[in-house]
């Protein structure tokens, strides 16, 4: 038989890797190594609190699961607790060997116990490996609290499973398939507590779709009232798309052990009450049978004398009164006396019955207070009423239960029935005494025993055909109850993996690329390769129904409900079934797709990484030759402007190749692309990688620009310049083309400048740094360091020469016309200083006289204009 559990245990790693193996291992905790952090949050939290809640019985506790096992210590007495023997003494020592062999003698222990340890080794555990520590914890709890569960021949987990079923069965919205989704919305675990403690939670009160208060009611209840402790908190519960299995059922064991010594002692209370009701009834009966017996051997010993009285009356009147009385006694005195005879047979019968089955000693009654027989009459209706009675069929529409009853209720009809033996041997001996007295109405009373015998034969022949009946009935239903309980024990499983199965052909899938597509792909083969096994099963579980019914069908048993230990029915099992069927086919053509469309999108990263990988390189390479150009000062400045300005034309001509590079980005970012395992380059990288290297070569070939204005208006020689470069370029250590402070400072003193680190240097420094870095950048540029050489080694104009030159212009006057100014200047010139002066306000001001001079400081910046 497959097993099923173990592909159900699987989910937590389908959703990187396909629907479960149908033939995995439950126990394989290497597998477990992938452990889900919400899973191993829930189980450190139960095991850790299933743990406490047996070492606290020896006064202590652990906090850390990985680390308060490590020196084997509390583990040693955590299965002292748990098994009630004595393991080995533990090693004190505080070295690694001695904890190793303290981990060795538990995990000894374990083993001992018929457990197999699967890859849990004692260094793991004294390492603190937190995944090996909860594996070692789940067989502990495994062996301990769940395998000796027994539930009508299952056991372990299909047992706890099986009893959860039963008890939650009466409650609505509850459903207990398995140990993860079943106890999602908390009703299964407030549904326990109900059926074995009702007073304590008020079941109708509680919603389905407020799963975190039903989880925290029964949490608390449990922990208040039933000595549980929390093991998980609502919100992992809830919050976590599949709970984890073995966090449930270890919470579950703990309500099955609580609830079973409940049980346990109910149920020996209820057996003693029993047996005191049975023995109270018994008495009861000893009792009522005295009482009648001394009234009715009373009445008899008044009454024998009388008719015993055989003296001759003197008088007619008397003899005629005598008869009378007679007539009355056979009349009214007799038959209720015959009737109160009877029933004393029937309790004495009923009472030496009950004595029987209840396996006490026969009852026997007083000293003369047996049952009469002086006035017995043989009573032929009983008899016909057990013959009605023996040749019903009722046991064709019974249950297994309901035909044990009636086997037993016969059982006790037949030992009634022996006791009514003498009786009608009696009856025959009577017949027979009267036979030999040459009775007159012999003819009659040998009819009426010849009668009787005849039904009590009948009567004999009709019990032992109807225990026939019974028996065989009941040994078929008792076939077809093994094969309720064995179709229930397989189908239960496979309609779980059913289940898992249509849940995960029916999950959502997102991969990023073809790697991850063909690692679902393959999943999926593996799991179609396990359907033919899972149909045989399927078969085999239908094959058991099937001969349920060829059974019932060959001995006429009509069958009364359906199968009492599962609601699984085999029509739900073959929808299923049909509906695993069609999902295949559709997940086939889903991951194909998905197949596809990786593969496009595959190529659309190559077609990208393919550009990217030339246009990254090459846009690096340009801006490092701009920056050689730009040092190297190669030729004439106007030589190195063509130079840069051709090398420009180039870049913008490459252009183009950055658009169909954006037309490859856009066709990527349409497909939902997000990452390119094929370039380290990105669009947004190489757009500003492009937008650096125009703005560069902009910024450089406008650099020459200015170094020729300069040139040409401070009178700099190309030699010069050349001069300026290679200072600059020398004390430019990382190339950056700008000098810091320090590296500025070194070219100033090897220029001749007195900046030495004193007050007076650097009161110098400072006043010109202010000048080449007025923004306090701490970093000066090439063309800010040309500007203050010029201004150092040139004639340059100020605001001063200026005024006076407009001074002469105006003939020494403070003010100049516009006639004047474009008489002396040219038109352009002229007219630039007519609109940009403002009128003079001096004393000696003329109509449309100029105010030249703060125009000229304006032009240097040392007043607004």
């Amino acid at each position: 038989m497959v097993d099923y559990h173990a592909a159900n245990n699987l989910n937590q790693q389908y959703p990187s890797g396909g629907p479960p193996s149908y033939m995995e291992q439950e126990n394989d905790w290497d597998r477990d190594l992938l452990l889900d952090p919400a899973w191993e949050k829930q189980q450190r939290k139960t095991f850790t609190a299933w743990c406490n809640s047996h070492l606290r019985k020896a006064g202590t506790q652990i906090d850390n699961i990985e680390e308060d096992f490590r020196d084997g210590l509390k583990l040693m007495l955590l299965l002292e607790v748990i098994s009630g023997e004595r393991l080995p003494k533990p090693e004190r020592g505080k070295m690694r060997v001695h904890k190793i062999n303290n981990v060795n003698k538990a995990l000894d222990f374990i083993g001992n116990k018929g457990v197999k340890l699967v890859s849990i080794g004692a260094e793991e555990i004294v390492d603190g490996n937190v995944k090996m520590t909860l594996g070692m914890i789940w067989t502990i709890i495994l062996r301990f609290a769940i395998q000796d569960i027994s539930v009508e021949e299952t056991s372990a987990k299909e047992g706890l499973l099986l009893w959860c079923q039963r008890k939650t069965a009466p409650y609505k919205n509850v459903n207990v398939q398995n140990f993860h989704i079943s106890w999602k919305d908390g009703l299964a675990f407030n549904a326990l507590i109900h059926r074995h403690r009702p007073e304590l939670i008020d079941y109708d009160k509680l919603r389905k779709d407020d799963p975190v208060t039903n989880l925290n009611n029964a949490f608390e209840v449990a922990e208040k009232y039933l000595d549980i402790p929390k093991m998980l908190d609502a919100e992992d519960i809830v919050g976590t798309l599949r709970p984890d299995e073995k966090a449930i059922m270890t919470y579950v064991s703990c309500f099955y052990h609580a609830f079973s010594g409940a049980q346990k002692a109910e149920t020996a209370a209820n057996r003693i009450c029993k047996v005191l009701a049975v023995n109270q009834e018994n008495e009861h009966l000893m009792e009522d049978y005295e009482k009648l017996a001394s009234d009715l051997l009373e009445w008899i010993r008044r009454t024998i004398p009388w008719l015993e009285n055989r003296a001759p009356e003197k008088t007619m009147a008397e003899m005629q009164q005598k008869l009378e009385d007679f007539r009355d006694y056979r009349r009214v005195h007799k038959p209720p006396k015959v009737q109160e005879k009877c029933q004393l047979e029937i309790n004495f019968n009923t009472l030496q019955t009950k004595l029987r089955l209840s396996n006490r000693p026969a009852f026997m009654p007083s000293e003369g207070r047996m049952v009469w027989r002086g006035l017995r009459r043989a009573d032929t209706h009983a008899l016909l009423c057990k013959e009605a009675m023996l040749t019903q069929k009722d046991y064709e529409t019974a249950s297994l239960s309901e035909v044990k009853a009636l086997l037993r209720k016969h059982e006790a009809f037949e030992s009634d029935l022996a006791a009514h033996q003498d009786r009608v041997e009696q009856i025959a001996a009577i017949a027979q005494e009267l036979n030999e007295l040459d009775y007159y109405d012999s003819p009659s009373v040998n009819a009426r025993c010849q009668k009787i015998c005849d039904q009590w034969d009948i009567l004999g022949s009709l019990t032992q055909s109807r225990r026939e009946s019974l028996e065989r009935t009941e040994k078929q239903l008792e076939s077809i109850d093994e094969l309720y309980l064995e179709f229930a024990k397989r189908a239960a499983p496979f309609n779980n993996w059913m289940e898992g199965a249509m849940e995960d052909l029916q999950d959502m899938f997102i991969v990023h690329n073809i790697e991850e597509i063909q690692g679902l792909i393959t999943a999926h083969e593996q799991f179609k390769s396990t359907l033919p096994e899972a149909n045989k099963e399927r078969e085999a579980i239908q094959a058991i129904q099937a001969e349920v019914q060829k059974i019932a069908q060959y001995n006429g048993i009509k069958l009364a409900g359906n199968n009492p230990y599962t609601s699984i029915t085999p029509q739900s099992i073959d929808s299923k079934w049909e509906k695993v069927q069609k999902l295949v086919p559709q997940r086939d053509q889903a991951l194909q797709e998905e197949l596809t469309r990786q593969q496009s999108n595959d190529h659309l990263r190559r077609q990208f990484a393919n550009q990217a990988n030339i246009i990254g390189p090459w846009i690096q390479n340009k801006m490092e030759e701009i920056g050689r150009i730009s040092i190297e000062m190669n030729g004439t400045l106007e030589d190195q402007l063509t130079h840069l300005r051709q090398y420009e034309q180039s870049i913008i001509e490459y252009k183009p190749n950055i658009e169909k590079l954006e037309g490859d980005h856009q066709l990527i970012q349409e497909a939902l692309i997000f990452d390119n395992k094929y370039t380290p380059y990105t669009m947004e990288h190489l757009r500003v990688g492009w937008e650096q290297l125009l703005t560069t070569i902009a910024r450089t070939i406008n650099e020459i620009e200015n170094q020729i204005l300069t040139r040409d208006a401070k009178g700099i020689s190309q030699e010069q310049l050349h001069e300026y470069r290679t200072s600059f370029n020398h004390f430019d250590k990382d190339h950056s083309g700008v000098l810091q402070a320090e590296e500025f400072k070194a070219c100033l003193i090897s220029l001749g400048y007195d900046v030495e680190n004193d007050k007076q240097g650097d009161a110098e420094f400072t006043r010109i740094m202010g000048i080449v870095d007025p923004n306090n950048s701490g970093a000066v540029t090439f063309q800010a360091f040309i500007d203050f050489m010029s201004r150092e080694t040139t004639d340059t104009d100020t605001a001063d020469q200026v005024i006076a030159s407009f001074k002469i212009l105006a003939g020494d006057k403070n003010y100049i016309t516009a006639e004047e100014l474009r008489r002396e200047l040219p038109p352009d010139q002229a007219e630039y200083c007519i609109a940009r002066m403002a009128p003079y306000a001096g004393p000696d001001a003329i109509p449309g006289a100029l105010d030249y001079m703060s125009f000229s400081t304006a032009l240097y910046g040392e007043s607004d204009l």
